[in-house]
């Protein structure tokens, strides 16, 4: 049997560049691991079917759906895995813009690549994780990272935020992707991402947008007063992470 915790990240500063021709759209942004919230793989081998089940107090859609059960399937077609049981058990909200999701698929092709002994290194796990979705590659590194195109292409980059406290707050609120792209206008930051990472934490506010925001915030003002409550509370830095609905803030220690 293998257990294998699953971490979130979030995301500092969130640019919308331009909309492609193939429907997605080109961003910038940094994705940065934390273990604020946690999921839980546990695989036992065995047998010739696979038994998946997940435990969640979210209604996480149809089991043949889930981002587990396919990354299974990716393995299974390239290399003949036989079955066995994977259990997922969810404790990273869903919705929130945390990519809880593209973690458990991400840790999922980790966790089949041990238990079977199977010749992948990093590089080739992310060409499947890649099929799975734009930010399922981050999560096999799983170290701070620059994103740009849909999310896929990773630069590393040298981020240290040991000297801050981190607050995640997830409210009942759920925003899908297609309404939070209805409210974007793509738009070539003056700043990148990139550069304003070289800034202390202290000087990101009024620099470091998350473009998904102010439609976000217009519709639901609540998530406007939980970042403004970061900044009362002490905060150098708040934002909403991704395109979901949590807020985020980051405290001097």
């Amino acid at each position: 049997m293998i257990t294998t915790p699953v971490n979130c990240k979030i995301n500092l500063g969130l640019n919308i560049i331009r909309k492609r021709q193939d429907g997605y759209h080109d961003l910038e942004t940094v994705f940065f691991p934390t273990d604020f919230y946690t999921d839980r793989l546990i695989f036992e081998p065995g047998g010739e079917e696979l038994v998946f089940e997940c435990r969640s107090p979210w209604d996480t859609g149809a089991d043949c759906d889930n981002l587990c059960v396919r990354a299974f399937r990716l393995l299974q077609r390239d290399y003949g895995i036989r079955g066995g049981q994977l259990v997922l058990e969810k404790g990273i909200p869903i919705g929130a813009g945390l990519g809880g999701g593209s973690a458990d698929a991400a840790f999922t092709l980790k966790m089949l690549t041990e238990a079977f002994s199977l010749p992948l290194d990093n590089a080739r796990l992310k060409q499947y994780a890649a099929q799975l979705g734009s930010d399922v590659p981050f999560f096999i590194d799983n170290v701070p990272m620059y994103a740009t195109g849909r999310g896929e292409i990773l630069t590393p980059i040298a981020l240290d935020l040991s000297g801050y406290r981190l607050e995640i707050v997830k409210p009942d609120i759920s925003v899908s992707t297609k309404e939070a792209y209805a409210g974007i206008t793509p738009r070539v930051p003056e700043l990148n991402v990139r550069d304003i990472m070289r800034l202390p934490v202290e000087e990101w506010d009024g620099k470091l947008r998350n473009d998904f925001e102010e439609s976000i915030f217009q519709r639901h003002p609540e998530l406007a007063e939980l970042k403004a409550g970061m900044y009362r509370k002490g905060a150098a830095y708040a934002a909403m992470s991704g395109s979901g609905t949590a807020v985020f803030g980051l405290f001097p220690k």
